[in-house]
């Protein structure tokens, strides 16, 4: 009964990351399509506007040209993961750690895409009046989990929260 639970969770998350990615790659897609070589396009004057770039680094434009580095760390982080959310017991109060796992998995697989076929990553998302970096959807799943996680690792979670990770196994030690 557990494996088939399990089983059933883990097709779920791999489905909302499928979902999630989809809706990632369709707006790169877009982006190509309607801004590629073309001026911005204001949506808030003077606050914000879809424009298009090609980033080749990582968050905010970091590290350029560092593409294979960013593409083997980010296949390790598709396959470890997966685990850690397998791994994560199958209750209530481990809810909102599961669907942060599955935006951040779908931002990680999101950008590994663009990386790995395109050598760049789309981003169209600029906020002008404070002249923030240039963005895609993939990026607000990742910031937007990462507030979330300090959020919920601050004030809803417990230490105690996480014993299973550390949980010794039958006959084994921690």
């Amino acid at each position: 009964m557990k494996n088939r639970q399990k089983r059933k969770e883990m097709l779920l998350m791999g489905l909302a990351v499928c979902l999630l990615v989809a809706l990632d790659q369709a707006t790169k897609r877009l982006a190509v399509h309607y801004l590629k070589d073309r001026p911005p396009v204001p949506l808030i004057k003077g606050v914000f506007e879809l424009q298009y770039l090609e980033n080749r680094g990582m968050a905010f434009g970091l590290q350029q040209g560092g593409r294979w580095i960013f593409v083997a760390v980010t296949a390790a982080l598709l396959v470890i993961l997966p685990y850690i959310y397998y791994k994560i017991p199958s209750v209530r109060r481990f809810l909102y750690l599961r669907i942060a796992l599955v935006f951040f998995l779908a931002g990680a697989a999101g950008n590994f895409i663009d990386r790995l076929f395109y050598g760049y990553v789309v981003d169209f998302f600029y906020f002008v009046l404070i002249d923030f970096p240039i963005f895609n959807v993939a990026d607000v799943y990742v910031t937007l989990v990462m507030a979330a996680s300090v959020y919920l690792l601050m004030f809803y979670y417990q230490e105690d929260d996480f014993e299973w990770i550390f949980r010794k196994k039958k006959g084994g030690s921690v």
